[in-house]
């Protein structure tokens, strides 16, 4: 007789240890709410700092919850910085819905994934009216499709993989680029890096990628366009695809789409859109008309856990018709075999995309966009936008701060500029440093949180609003804690430059 092993249940929880813990860490984050507008968006410690506070000794035994809870603890309070505070205005990051979060705890707890449909089936259902939900909000056809990936650069390789696929003729996945014409992309120099990081990753190589020129408003220069896209055919190459901004991460500048998708249509090239941070405009009945155009795309990228404020990480890739996706991603493997007429199953999303295993970030968009509806992002997101402006028309009644580029949506460019600081040489160096040294000094300070643009070659400071928490007051504090610490750093730096 074999004698079976005796169980080891050491790593399965009881249901009701689970919920001791659970609620504890439900009490924390109910705390954290609550206390989140007075503490510091960051604490401005340095890593070495960081790194000894974390670190533990991993135990042959396990600890105590309660010892786990008082890491857990430590962490969040002490150690950590806060994109969900009012005051965090930098990068492109969403506030986090509450909603989302509790929709995150229970996509973790049952654990499935959602690359194949009966390993997680009301989870692909789920995603897949998520995603036919988010084409129609862009005026998609019914063929469209997509998924949910873990953000806009997976998103934007996947389209510029399904734009070379369709573009590159037949065989290209099994036999490569070699001995075809020289692909070649094009795009504003104002695109996030993730277009060219893209164009290495499927094979054309950065260089391949042209970066057009901008106007006056910071968006791709049509002329310029066209004139790049003759010359290349002229010498033998083969454009391919133009990838236009729908907001563009350093101003927020969207792309002429309508005369691009025009020339997308008279050249044959693929339209791949990145609307990783304005995509969400579409839901905003005072602005879907700055989209117009997008309709026309055969591949967008969006990121819900940017403008729609979900919980990290989510984003979304879109494209006018799914079977380019299998196209480009379908593969064969004896052990995921399946008799799909017979089982009567449905999509497995890992063949749609590079990545087989894969979370349930749908259930976070799902239930936030179930918990809040369309009317609430749409007014919430216009009322970003008119934030922004009303920081605009500050800075600009202001005499120590100068507007440094057109608002676009909700981002906004400008620099701390003493009213008697001298004209004449050195100045625009100067004025870099200056806010260099301030925008270092308010990240530090943790009132509030911004980030910079380089716009030409100018260090300017940059907020951008994707958080449902912020409002006028805190704009107010910007200026405020900006002129505070600027006037400070002017003082001490001024003198050594004139």
């Amino acid at each position: 007789m074999v004698n079976p092993p005796e169980p080891f249940p050491d790593l399965d929880w009881s249901p009701e240890r689970a919920r001791a813990l659970g609620d504890a860490a439900l009490e924390m984050y109910e705390e954290w709410l609550r206390r989140l507008p007075d503490l510091p968006v960051d604490r401005g410690r340095n890593a070495a700092e960081v790194s000894e506070a974390v670190h533990l000794d991993v135990p042959a035994e396990g600890l105590r919850d309660e010892e786990l809870l008082e890491y857990l603890r430590k962490l969040v309070f002490d150690y950590s910085m806060f994109p969900g505070h009012p005051g965090f205005l930098a990068y492109i990051v969403g506030g986090g819905t509450v909603p989302g979060a509790i929709a995150d705890l229970v996509a973790a707890g049952i654990n499935q994934n959602v690359g194949g449909w009966r390993l997680s089936p009301g989870a692909t259902e789920i995603e897949l009216h998520v995603v036919r939900f988010f084409a129609e909000q862009f005026g998609l056809p019914d063929e469209a499709g997509g998924m949910l990936v873990s953000g806009g650069s997976i998103a934007n390789f996947i389209g510029l993989k399904a734009a070379r696929d369709a573009k590159s003729g037949a065989g290209v996945r099994a036999r490569g680029l070699n001995g075809r014409p020289q692909l070649v992309a094009y795009t504003s120099q104002e695109v996030h890096f993730a277009t060219t990081r893209a164009a290495d990753m499927i094979g054309i190589g950065t260089d391949n990628v042209r970066l057009i020129e901008i106007d006056d408003q910071y968006r791709m220069d049509l002329v310029a366009l066209e004139t790049r896209i003759d010359e290349d055919l002229t010498a033998g190459l083969r454009p391919f695809c133009i990838v236009a901004s729908l907001g563009t991460v350093a101003t927020g500048a969207i792309d002429p789409l309508e005369p691009i998708a025009d020339l997308c249509a008279r050249h044959g090239l693929w339209l791949h859109v990145d609307a990783a941070y304005g995509g969400p405009i579409v839901l905003s009945e005072d602005l879907r008309g700055l989209a117009a155009g997008v309709e026309r795309a055969d591949s967008i990228a969006f990121d819900p856990h940017k403008w729609l404020y979900t919980p990290q990480s989510g984003g979304c890739i879109l494209v006018r018709d799914i079977a380019h996706l299998a196209e480009s991603f379908s593969a064969d493997a004896g052990y995921v075999y399946e008799d799909k007429e017979l089982t009567g199953r449905g999509i497995d999303l890992g063949m749609l995309g590079p990545q087989l295993s894969r979370s349930f970030w749908a259930l976070k968009v799902w239930v936030s966009l179930l918990a809040h509806g369309t009317d609430a992002y749409g007014r919430r997101i216009a009322h970003d936008v008119a934030l922004t402006r009303y920081l605009a028309d500050r800075i600009e009644a202001s005499d120590r701060f100068e507007l440094a580029a057109p608002v676009g949506l909700s981002i906004c460019c400008f620099r701390y500029a003493p009213p008697d600081l001298p004209n004449g040489g050195g100045r625009e160096e100067y004025l870099d440093l200056l806010n260099e040294r301030i925008m270092a000094a308010v990240q530090m300070d943790g009132r509030v949180y911004y980030s910079n643009a380089i716009l030409g070659e100018r260090f300017v400071l940059r907020t951008c609003i994707v958080n449902f928490r912020t409002e006028a007051e805190h704009l107010d504090q910007v200026l405020e804690v900006t002129e505070e610490l600027g006037a400070k750093l002017d003082a001490e730096l001024r003198p050594t430059h004139f």
